[in-house]
């Protein structure tokens, strides 16, 4: 009976392994490709984050006439699995970006007010979301990945949501124009409005959302604003883990059935709770106690800084495939004059917080 078994088990794993390795493949491959284009055109052009590149090479992938038949077809199942799979493993590798030790040379009164900015943002892009009646988990979404940083939280907030990939493409979509907004706009106002180096970095690294925007648009003004930029940016970031186990802990509440610490969306199976903090999440934390301790030589951080580039970079070439331009334009005009409207909220927050600090 034993042999029975064994003579039965064996075709079906195999070919059925073989079968999705085939499937994922060429949007796996695609997105490695577009990876290593964005970086190129990030080195051409340094105003030009490289993840902001792949987000654009991946809505012009799905809508060029002749890409776009790959992308709906035999590139779709890869692109998915990058979207879902890489994205988080990028947000784990994010958090060596971030030590403990800089937030607490930021020093705790300014600490306190990049805090306040988080949330007074995010309450207020979550209702302004609310009233400008987006649809399911968009003003959620959006108010995580303006406050907090960009297409990464919103990835990491779909995840403990349960969220469905698609419904992710408009918050990311949004996030994308408004940082790429902030890196044209935000520098033409640092003379008019007369700030130091460093409050611009400040100001720039409590109101623009992605690191990569932060760090364009901080550079423009000198190494000490950039280095300024950063730390209260990271300082946002540490945020995104605690935002999130809120998040669980009401979707625990809100209903039984949600998604699993993989994002796998099981509301139909009964008795299961989402996880309040997920396993990804769990890991950026891990990640960043290890930049803590200082124990990583700078060979590993800067390993770890270029995998995680290539993780974001591939996921969001994933997400931005999903979006089609037509079908924002015809949906998204209210979502995006509500996102402008939190665009600038964030950056006179922001502005305020500095004027505090300094």
């Amino acid at each position: 009976m034993s042999r029975i078994a064994v003579r039965h088990s064996e075709p079906v794993t195999t070919p059925s392994a073989l079968g999705r390795t085939r499937r994922l493949a060429p949007g796996i491959i695609a997105s490695a490709l577009a990876v290593v284009l964005a970086l190129a055109l990030h080195a051409l052009m340094p105003f030009l984050p490289a993840m902001t590149a792949a987000v654009v090479l991946g809505i012009l992938a799905a809508n060029l006439p002749g890409a776009a038949t790959a992308v709906e077809g035999r590139l779709r199942a890869g692109l998915l699995f990058c979207g879902k799979h890489l994205m988080r493993a990028g947000i784990v590798l994010l958090g060596l970006k971030l030590s403990l030790a800089d937030v607490v040379a930021l020093g705790w009164r300014s600490a306190g007010l990049v805090v306040a900015v988080v949330v007074v943002s995010f309450a207020g892009t979550y209702l302004l979301g609310r009233a400008f009646r987006l649809p399911g988990d968009s003003p959620l979404l959006i108010a995580t990945g303006f406050s907090i940083c960009g297409a990464s939280a919103i990835g990491a907030m779909a995840a403990v949501r349960g969220t469905r990939q698609q419904d992710t493409v408009l918050p990311i979509a949004l996030v994308t124009l408004c940082g790429t907004t902030a890196i044209g706009v935000l520098p033409l106002l640092l003379h008019p409005l007369h700030l130091s180096a460093e409050e611009f970095g400040s100001w720039v690294g409590a109101s623009v959302h992605d690191v990569g925007q932060v760090v364009a648009t901080a550079q423009t003004a000198g190494a000490v604003a950039l280095s300024a930029a950063v730390v209260v940016k990271l300082t946002r970031v540490l945020l995104l883990a605690p935002l999130v186990a809120v998040a669980g802990l009401v979707e625990r509440r809100r209903t039984p059935q949600g998604s699993d610490a993989t994002g796998t969306d099981v509301r139909a199976t009964p008795g299961r709770l989402p996880p309040v903090v997920p396993l990804f999440v769990l890991g950026f934390l891990a990640m960043m106690l290890l930049r803590t301790t200082g124990w990583l030589p700078q060979a590993v951080l800067a390993t770890g800084d270029l995998m995680q580039e290539l993780l974001l970079g591939a996921a969001l070439f994933g997400l931005g495939s999903a979006v089609r331009i037509g079908r924002l334009l015809h949906t998204g005009a209210r979502s995006m004059l509500m996102a402008l409207c939190a665009w600038l909220l964030i950056a006179v927050l922001g502005y305020g917080a500095v004027l505090l600090m300094h």
